[in-house]
């Protein structure tokens, strides 16, 4: 099957982030929920399931299995967007807020994306 749009796009956020979870992960430290342990493992960990989930993505013989791994890790993420959302509200840095709050309802297209690859798209 050849590959949707939105499953490119998503394989493309994947690569992205994973390069930066990589190459500056204390970014990514302030985020992390209190209760995740050993906090620059998961980061960077975190960033090489993204760099291989953007390679399973793009092949056909993995994009089912590769859907199936992104919704385990948007789901798994997701708290850590939520505590910076809940984090940004404290502060007085507009932009912060606006992308922190705003990357909350993105998950969901990107999940709708990941479903999709789960059927070959």
């Amino acid at each position: 099957m050849s590959l949707s749009r939105s499953t490119k796009v998503l394989a493309g956020i994947f690569a992205v982030s994973g390069t930066i979870h990589l190459a500056k992960p204390d970014a990514y430290e302030q985020i992390m929920p209190s209760w995740v342990p050993r906090h620059r493992e998961v980061i960077l960990g975190s960033g090489v399931a993204e760099l291989g989930l953007a390679a399973g993505l793009v092949a056909p013989q993995t994009r089912k299995l590769a859907g199936w791994a992104s919704i385990a890790l948007l789901l798994g993420v997701y708290p850590a967007n939520v505590k910076m959302a809940v984090d940004s509200t404290k502060t007085r840095n507009t932009g912060f807020k606006a992308v922190a709050i705003g990357r909350l309802p993105l998950q969901w297209p990107m999940l709708k994306a990941a479903y999709g690859a789960t059927r070959g798209e």
